[in-house]
């Protein structure tokens, strides 16, 4: 049976490779990396099999309230482990494409930097100015237009399978 994307065994495997040494807790399923890997072949195999047909749909994101320092909270979305498998795939695909791309200052969710090489940033510019603007984009990733993300992505990327289930992300409930 033909598959409409070609997306390799291999691909996912890494992919998982990856979610593993990051870690982390459960989705909705309670289901760890650890029982995930259990019946890692089956798991791996099933996410394979329905992403290539097609027929892969993100299940709920589990929403984990996290305190704020000025107060309240903010809702942590925690995927389960096959979606976050799926997610890493996605991004192992965009990610040599549209790296390249982001501003050199930019250190949110870029591989290799972190809070830390931004503040060694700050802290060298520091000197340089007398002022420091610090700002919050409120709820960015609830606000964010979708359709004008879609066609951003849909600029640099050309992968069906990619454009299919990052719509597809941006619907999943919390």
């Amino acid at each position: 049976m033909t598959k409409p994307f070609t997306i390799s065994k291999a691909w996912i495997w890494r992919a998982f490779q990856s979610v593993k040494a990051n870690g982390g807790a459960s989705g909705v399923d309670h289901e760890s990396i650890e029982a995930f890997e259990e019946h890692l072949g089956r798991n791996l195999y099933k996410l394979w099999n329905r992403m290539s047909s097609g027929s892969y749909f993100p299940p709920p994101i589990k929403g984990v309230p996290i305190p704020k320092k000025s107060g309240g909270v903010r809702l942590l979305g925690v995927p389960t482990v096959a979606d976050r498998v799926a997610q890493t795939a996605v991004k192992m695909m965009l990610e040599p494409t549209l790296e390249p791309l982001f501003h050199p200052d930019s250190y949110g969710y870029r591989p290799g930097r972190s809070a830390l090489d931004a503040v060694a940033v700050v802290r060298q510019r520091c000197w340089k100015y007398d002022w420091v603007l610090e700002f919050d984009i409120k709820g960015l990733f609830d606000n964010i237009d979708h359709q004008l993300l879609l066609k951003a992505l849909r600029k640099h990327c050309q992968e069906p399978w990619v454009l299919l289930y990052v719509e597809r992300w941006l619907k999943a409930p919390m």
